[in-house]
């Protein structure tokens, strides 16, 4: 979608959008139930942490921008990516050191 905003369009399509935001949040779900089931590793919460914070920027993005039809900062754009990324990579991270224990 980031690629949507720098080829030049205002935002992604709204559908692609909302169905980014569905996917994320029900796999952000999984992770909040994780936390509260399991004895998670430090750097897994430090993960939940950036991506819950990755998903406030997306929810502002949407409702302050995307529905309003402006266009999207890109300086929002990509440090909401920057930050889920951050966070996805230290969740992979966490799975494989917690499988090689």
């Amino acid at each position: 979608m980031a690629a949507i905003r720098f080829s030049g369009a205002p935002r992604p399509p709204t559908w692609l959008a909302m169905l980014h935001g569905f996917l994320s949040a029900a796999a952000l779900t999984l992770l909040i139930y994780a936390f509260f089931t399991f004895k998670l590793p430090r750097m897994a919460q430090l993960a939940l942490v950036l991506l819950l914070v990755a998903a406030a920027g997306g929810a502002f993005m949407n409702l302050n921008f995307h529905w309003k039809l402006l266009p999207l900062p890109k300086w929002l754009v990509l440090g909401h990516a920057a930050i889920a990324v951050c966070g996805f990579l230290l969740l992979i991270i966490a799975t494989w050191k917690a499988t090689q224990a």
